[in-house]
């Protein structure tokens, strides 16, 4: 798998985040960086992860009217399915393209079809986890959505087990809960608002355009992905000279 060399510790070993340390680097300076990588490699980000995109925005709307007795579990069983492959091409390929290199996106789905039962291990156990927790007023399952948010970049970045990502990605946010809470909220709620409208409006809609719908909203969700990244580079690295 691929595995960046870092300074990063064994999986259970002690961190010291330096989430502390680049104090000038606030939430609004953190998402005007991803949002400048964002819309550069817009096209690339489209042609590796929107096809997948597309693919789990059909197969959710299959899999719902067989599974309607259960809300959200066609959406849960597709993203279980197809995430763990875009988003293990996703986060090597901000890793890369962060230091000017060029991945090809057949080599980026490769690597990510080899991540996959892993990375499908850590997306059950990371949703079961906040289910969990939503479960209990809804709260607790916001603190573990934040608090798990490095899981993914430690498993595809520095191979580390599922259970040692999620218990180090608790060690990695610790501090900065509500630097990624803030982040996260200031993309997610206007999609969230916009997925539910578009829902509404498009509920009678041919399937296609349905689909369409979905896998875009998708894509813009991406960005969280790319903000993220750059919470956690500058957790475990500091500062750096590029972007995002």
């Amino acid at each position: 798998p691929y595995a960046r060399t870092s300074c990063l510790p064994r999986p259970g070993l002690q961190w010291r985040p330096r989430c502390l340390w680049y104090g000038p680097m606030n939430a609004a300076t953190i998402l005007r960086d991803a949002w400048y990588f964002f819309h550069r490699h817009a096209i690339h980000l489209a042609t590796l992860c929107l096809p997948l995109l597309l693919l789990e925005a059909l197969t959710g709307q299959l899999l719902a009217p067989h599974l309607d007795a259960w809300n959200g579990a066609a959406e849960l069983v597709a993203g279980l399915v197809f995430y763990p492959v875009y988003g293990a091409a996703l986060i090597p390929y901000l890793d890369t393209r962060t230091r000017g290199q060029t991945p090809g996106h057949a080599a980026l789905l490769a690597m990510a079809l080899r991540l996959w039962p892993s990375l499908a291990l850590l997306t059950a156990l990371s949703n079961l986890a906040i289910m969990l927790g939503a479960s209990l007023f809804i709260l607790p399952g916001l603190w573990l959505m934040v608090r798990l948010a490095f899981a993914d970049f430690l498993l595809v970045l520095q191979g580390f087990t599922p259970l040692a990502a999620l218990g180090d990605s608790m060690a990695l946010t610790r501090g900065q809960f509500w630097r990624i809470f803030t982040l996260i909220m200031v993309i997610m709620l206007p999609l969230w608002g916009l997925d539910a409208h578009v829902a509404g409006r498009l509920a009678e809609a041919d399937l296609l355009l349905r689909v369409l719908a979905d896998g875009l909203i998708g894509f813009a969700q991406l960005f969280v992905g790319v903000v993220l990244y750059r919470c956690f580079m500058l957790t475990v690295d500091g500062p750096v000279d590029d972007t995002p």
